[in-house]
């Protein structure tokens, strides 16, 4: 099933979807173009994903176009994220994501193409700060989410 416009359209309002229809985009414009990238950032919203970040890597690396990164308050809300992550990127006819990491949940990596996704607990997310190691000179990563 191909995504079109009125698909995205139609995805349950979250807050940053809801944002985002009222023109207050927590996601830059150069962000929301690709809906895959929407359907996480949306969807990790939703589930209540914490200190959500989104790193763009088009251009600047091969393995994926975006990088999301968000905190969950525990292993069983990781591992839920990331079930529920991969269900709707199925649904939404993105393909099975690859998810590593799920027995334990401190750490779960979805593969989902051109959206790489990271989950953590805080304290592994503290440990390996990956924000700072994907961080590029002139470049930002966008927040959103909950703090």
């Amino acid at each position: 099933m191909p995504i079109t416009e009125a698909f995205v359209a139609s995805l349950p309002l979250g807050p940053a979807h809801a944002a985002a229809k009222a023109g207050q985009s927590l996601v830059p414009p150069e962000m929301g173009d690709h809906p895959l990238h929407q359907l996480v950032m949306t969807q990790l919203d939703d589930d209540q994903a914490q200190e959500i970040v989104s790193i763009p890597l088009e251009g600047k690396s091969s393995i994926a176009d975006h990088m999301v990164i968000a905190s969950g308050r525990s292993t069983r809300q990781v591992a839920s994220m990331a079930q529920k992550l991969a269900e709707e990127i199925k649904k939404a006819g993105f393909g099975n994501a690859r998810i590593e990491g799920l027995p334990a949940a401190d750490w779960v990596l979805i593969d989902a193409g051109d959206v790489v996704v990271h989950l953590f607990r805080p304290e592994v997310r503290t440990f390996y700060n990956l924000e700072r190691m994907w961080s590029f000179e002139g470049g930002e990563a966008t927040a959103s989410g909950r703090a």
